[in-house]
């Protein structure tokens, strides 16, 4: 299973967060990248804690004949055609597109598999388990559940419609 995070907390060109999401999910097959599955949407504070806006996070599992670089390359351009900007780390943002783990693949990149920090965050873990309840993390080999009960971080995420 190829999985891909998404999150946003600024506007686009099409948008409030939630609605560029959406965006991103209906293109998706036009790069190649057929959508499995799609979340429900959360909402959540920003990581670390700042005063940006609340982030809109959601997770697909995707079908494509990409590589692992070749995905990331192609995320990254739907990014930027998104109007996301790089200018420092965890700034706010337009468009988020992160490759969580492709196939159970374990490299040190690009793309690092499974994604770096995906334990540790609870936007991820949460539409994770909606599309994908028994996934195992691919070094430790903990279920979700496992993983959502050693989070530290008790930070407030919602489901929104």
């Amino acid at each position: 299973m190829i999985v891909i995070a998404l999150g946003a907390n600024l506007p686009s060109r099409v948008g409030q967060p939630l609605q560029t999401l959406q965006a991103v999910v209906r293109e998706l097959p036009k790069c190649g990248i057929k959508v499995a599955a799609v979340s429900q949407w959360y909402e959540s504070k920003p990581v670390p804690a700042s005063d940006q806006p609340l982030y809109i996070n959601g997770v697909i599992s995707v079908e494509t004949t990409l590589g692992p670089s070749d995905l990331l390359s192609t995320l990254l351009s739907i990014e930027d055609d998104y109007g996301r900007e790089r200018r420092e780390a965890n700034a706010a943002r337009t468009l988020d597109l992160d490759v969580l783990d492709y196939d159970g693949k374990v490299e040190t990149g690009p793309p690092i598999l499974p994604h770096p920090r995906l334990e540790n965050r609870r936007f991820v873990l949460f539409p994770l388990r909606d599309i994908a309840p028994d996934w195992r993390h691919p070094v430790s080999g903990l279920q979700l559940e496992a993983l959502l009960k050693n989070l530290e971080d008790p930070g407030k995420i919602r489901q929104i419609k």
